[in-house]
């Protein structure tokens, strides 16, 4: 009984690194997102709170 529970959980964890390795659905669209110079998240089209970047 033990052995078919690690065997299923190892079957799952496999299952989840394969998933994991998929690319992210808007991944380039969000790191466009951030400021050139310190790297935060902007929200909105405002300039960044730093003063210095702009949107990349």
């Amino acid at each position: 009984m033990i052995v078919k529970i690690v065997l299923l959980f190892l079957i799952f964890m496999g299952v989840l690194a394969m998933f994991g390795k998929l690319r992210v659905p808007g991944a380039k669209q969000l790191a466009s997102r951030k400021c050139k110079s310190c790297g935060r998240f902007r929200i909105g089209k405002g300039p960044c709170p730093c003063g210095e970047g702009t949107k990349r």
